[in-house]
C-alpha cells in the first residue's frame, strides 16, 4: 500500500483509536490489497464485496473477524480514500447470540491455585475480581489500586474510556504482599517489551498452562474471567446498571447477555404449574 497504507495509519492516529485497533485495520487493509493485487484506490464497493464474500465462504470468517474487516474498510475508503459511497451499502452480518461460557467458584479457585508466578496470580486474581480484560489487567500501574476507596482505576479500556470497578479485599492483600517482595516500578506488572509491562500474549500462556494443570475442561481463554465476574455477581444480586457500570459496557443491551447465563436467576423462577392449586394461582386469573 505504500503511501496510502502510512495515510491511513496517520488517519487512525488522529481519530484517536488505540495501537491494537489500528494494528488490527491496517492488517486487514493490507489483505484486502493482496487478495486482489491492486491498490484499494484502484478499486471500489465491487472488489470489496467480492473479497468479503471469499472471507465468509472461502475463509470461514468468524463474525467478528467479518465486522472487523468491514470497519477496516469502511474508514480505509470513507476517511483515508474520501470515497464513503463505495462502502455505505456493505452488509452487516447478523448477529448470532451465543452465551459465553462460565466457570465456577471452584473452577475458579482452581485455576488460581495452578498459578504459581505472584506477577501472573495476580494478574489473574485482578481480572475475576474486578471483571478486567486482560490488556487492562497487564496495563495497571501501583497508583491505579485506590485502596481508600477500594475501587480500580481502569485507564483508556476498550472505546478509549476510563472506568472505575471494584476492589476486592483479597485482591488488595495479594497486591499489597506482590508488591513489598517484588516493588514494581511505573508498571504494577513489569515486562520486558517495549512497552514495559507483562504483554497479554505472555499472560495468556501462563494462563492456557493453568488451564490444564487445574484439569478444566472448558473451552475457555482469560475472557472467561471477566464472564465469570459478571455472572457470579449477578447471581448475587448486583443490579445489572450496576455491572454494566464496572464492566464499561456502552449499552445495557452489551450487559444483558449475562441474564441468561445466570443458572442461579434461572433456578429461582416459580413454574406457573407449581403454582396451580395455590392461593397464587388466582393471579394467573
Amino acid at each position: 500500500m505504500g503511501q496510502l497504507r502510512d495515510r491511513m495509519e496517520a488517519d487512525l492516529k488522529l481519530a484517536g483509536y488505540s495501537p491494537s485497533t489500528c494494528k488490527i485495520y491496517l492488517l486487514y487493509a493490507r489483505l484486502y490489497t493482496k487478495h486482489h493485487m491492486r491498490s484499494p484506490a484502484e478499486m471500489g464497493e465491487e472488489e470489496i464485496r467480492q473479497y468479503l464474500l471469499h472471507m465468509v465462504e472461502g475463509r470461514k470468517i468468524s463474525r467478528e473477524t467479518y465486522r472487523q474487516i468491514r470497519a477496516a474498510l469502511t474508514f480505509l475508503y470513507t476517511i483515508t480514500l474520501k470515497r464513503p459511497t463505495e462502502v455505505a451499502y456493505l452488509p452487516v452480518r447478523r448477529k448470532n447470540v451465543k452465551l459465553p461460557v462460565v466457570l465456577s467458584g471452584t473452577e475458579v479457585q482452581a485455576l488460581i491455585e495452578a498459578i504459581h508466578s505472584p506477577k501472573y496470580r495476580a494478574i489473574v486474581m485482578a481480572q475475576y475480581a474486578g471483571g478486567l480484560r486482560i490488556s487492562e489487567a497487564c496495563r495497571l500501574r501501583p497508583e491505579d489500586i485506590d485502596s481508600k476507596r477500594m475501587v480500580i482505576h481502569i485507564r483508556a479500556g476498550k472505546g478509549g474510556r476510563d472506568r472505575y470497578t471494584v476492589l476486592s479485599e483479597r485482591l488488595l492483600a495479594f497486591l499489597r504482599d506482590y508488591f513489598r517482595k517484588h516493588r514494581p516500578e511505573g508498571w504494577l506488572f513489569p515486562g520486558q517489551t517495549n512497552t514495559g509491562h507483562v504483554t497479554p500474549e505472555a499472560a495468556r500462556r501462563v494462563f492456557r498452562a493453568a488451564v490444564n494443570s487445574a484439569g478444566i475442561s472448558k473451552p475457555v481463554t482469560p475472557h472467561v474471567l471477566r464472564h465469570c465476574f459478571a455472572t457470579h455477581l449477578l447471581e448475587s444480586g448486583v443490579d445489572i446498571a450496576v455491572l454494566r457500570t464496572l464492566l464499561g459496557h456502552a449499552s445495557l443491551r452489551a450487559t444483558e447477555v449475562y441474564t441468561h447465563v445466570s443458572v442461579e436467576h434461572i433456578g429461582r423462577v416459580q413454574s406457573p404449574l407449581d403454582l396451580l392449586g395455590t392461593p397464587a394461582a388466582k393471579l394467573l386469573g
